[in-house]
């Protein structure tokens, strides 16, 4: 692959903090690899681990992603200014965007790293844009950043996976607890409960899991 500059250039991001929120990162599948970096964790920020990692949503990523060698890696606070995509035109709304056709775009920030481009891909040769392969439910391609070369996204083995969205409780089994669990958390108003996403828990959330546990995974 050839070289991909980074598509902005940004002053240091204002909005340092993801909000708390359970990854749905798979336990077994969550690491991404740099050659230059090592390993990418993208699940197990926070504590309880996963209370803090990466959240891969309809329209943006957010949370935190973890390597020895970087330190946190945020790739966004999951609430976009419009309230559809991050700008990525400033460090008050930066964070990794999921186009329509499920190509991951924008920028993720680390303090030890700087920027990581997530449409870097898309400008390698041969071209390999970051994406959620929905199919296989897993991200796939390369990102890039200046100072630390591919991340890739991309290998047979070791991939970041993502949880079927009705697999609540993040076990890797679609069943009644995940039920249960769900209507737990949204009889208590819990932000865990905002299944669509969208910032508020309300009667939608719950018509959306019941809707996407009917249909399994």
């Amino acid at each position: 692959m050839n070289k991909s500059p980074l598509l902005y250039i940004l002053a240091g991001p204002l909005a340092a903090h993801a909000l708390a929120q359970p990854s749905n990162v798979s336990p077994v599948n969550k690491f991404a690899w740099s050659e230059n970096a090592g390993w990418i964790n993208f699940r197990d920020a926070g504590n309880p681990d996963g209370a803090q990692g990466v959240m891969v949503g309809e329209s943006v990523l957010s949370g935190f992603a973890w390597c020895e060698n970087l330190g946190w890696l945020n790739v966004g606070d999951g609430s976009p200014a419009n309230g559809t995509a991050y700008a990525n035109l400033n460090g008050s709304d930066f964070g990794v965007n999921v186009l329509p056709n499920d190509t991951l775009t924008g920028l993720a920030w680390g303090e030890n790293v700087g920027w990581i481009n997530f449409a870097g891909g898309a400008l390698a040769n041969p071209a390999k844009p970051a994406r959620f392969d929905e199919a296989e439910r897993r991200l796939r391609g390369f990102a890039w950043g200046e100072n630390v070369g591919w991340i890739n996204l991309d290998d047979s083995t070791h991939f970041v996976g993502v949880l079927c969205p009705s697999d609540f409780d993040g076990n890797g089994f679609v069943n009644g607890d995940d039920y249960d669990a769900f209507v737990l958390v949204f009889a208590e108003g819990d932000q865990a409960a905002d299944f669509d996403g969208n910032g508020f828990v309300t009667g939608d959330d719950f018509d959306a899991f019941v809707d996407a546990f009917a249909a399994g995974c």
